[in-house]
């Protein structure tokens, strides 16, 4: 691969995904609403655009092109996905942008496209216990996410895959569980967990205390960046078109990576749980399908990227 355009290149993965392939000698290209927050651009041409509109889409996929990485999507934490009140925004937008990008690739001729879906297709059903055994890709059916966000994302990995069948596209989709680390939103009101923790942590004098939403029982699997940007790689190189998870299967109570926070940052911080949205019990990554088909797992440790990622923040607001 010598050329590549990454969709959704200001935002966290995104911008991560475009350092890793222009490192990696690939001309690589950006489209986003936005450009990065946190990072200068490492690559090549960077568009401001709208993927909701077909005419920038179309802009943006151009011949030369030997992949298309598709990460542009309208999302957030619990706070933004679970109240309900974006529910028509994140339907509407994301499935525009998927499926202007798809479209736009079929008519230039593009070989191959990776589509980042979501954990959060699975059903709300099989994600009551807090001891979640792990989601196996083959639960994704019958389906029942719970939330419009996880709906979006299941129907548009069916489109992904139908235009891999009639196109010919060589079409690439992984679920993506709970991705965190540097350089990504840690306010605004759609940061996910591990980063609204670190800043509540690091804005918290030692003996302070924290809110968390729920009864903090609620569990998570957590993966670091560079191990998703690592799956990715491995993915893009295979013959396995997916979808397979790209998740760590290290499951953690919210009220423990507050506790691994508070210990990262060395303060004694006490919880104070407060009603808020909370999504599933338990969600974590199962990963068997991964390691059978791309001989490889997520296996570094989550307070290893909590520490990382808590530095970066905490660096971030002393900085104002």
């Amino acid at each position: 691969m010598t050329t590549a355009l990454v969709c959704g290149a200001g935002g966290f993965i995104g911008g991560h995904l475009a350092k890793r392939l222009a490192a990696a000698g690939v001309r690589v290209r950006g489209v986003d609403l936005k450009a990065h927050a946190y990072a200068p651009w490492p690559g090549e041409a960077f568009t401001i655009g709208d993927l909701r509109d077909p005419r920038v889409a179309d802009a943006a996929v151009t011949p030369d092109l030997d992949a298309v990485y598709q990460l542009a999507a309208d999302m957030g934490g619990a706070g933004y996905i679970f109240t309900g009140a974006h529910d028509a925004a994140i339907l509407h937008n994301s499935a525009m942008c998927n499926l202007n990008v798809l479209e736009a690739c079929r008519r230039h001729g593009v070989p191959r496209i990776f589509y980042s879906s979501s954990a959060c297709i699975y059903p709300e059903g099989i994600q009551q216990d807090p001891r979640n055994p792990g989601l196996r890709e083959a639960d994704a059916y019958p389906a029942q996410p719970d939330s419009d966000y996880g709906w979006e994302k299941l129907f548009s990995e069916r489109l992904y895959l139908a235009y891999h069948r009639n196109c010919g596209i060589a079409v690439r989709i992984a679920r993506f569980h709970n991705v965190f680390g540097p350089e990504g939103d840690f306010d605004g009101g759609r940061e996910k967990a591990p980063a609204a923790i670190c800043r509540k942590v690091a804005g918290a004098a030692d003996g302070g205390e924290i809110e968390i939403w729920g009864d903090g029982e609620q569990t998570r699997s957590f993966l670091y960046i560079d191990e998703c940007l690592e799956g990715v790689a491995r993915l893009m190189d295979s013959d396995f078109t997916g979808p397979v998870n790209i998740g760590s299967d290290e499951l953690i109570s919210i009220n423990g990576l507050a506790r691994m926070t508070a210990e990262i940052a060395g303060k004694r911080i006490r919880l104070r749980h407060v009603p808020g949205p909370l999504g599933v019990r338990g969600r974590r990554s199962e990963n068997s399908l991964i390691a059978e088909r791309l001989g490889w797992r997520p296996t570094r440790p989550l307070r290893e990227g909590m520490e990382r990622t808590y530095r970066w923040i905490e660096a971030r607001l002393r900085a104002g």
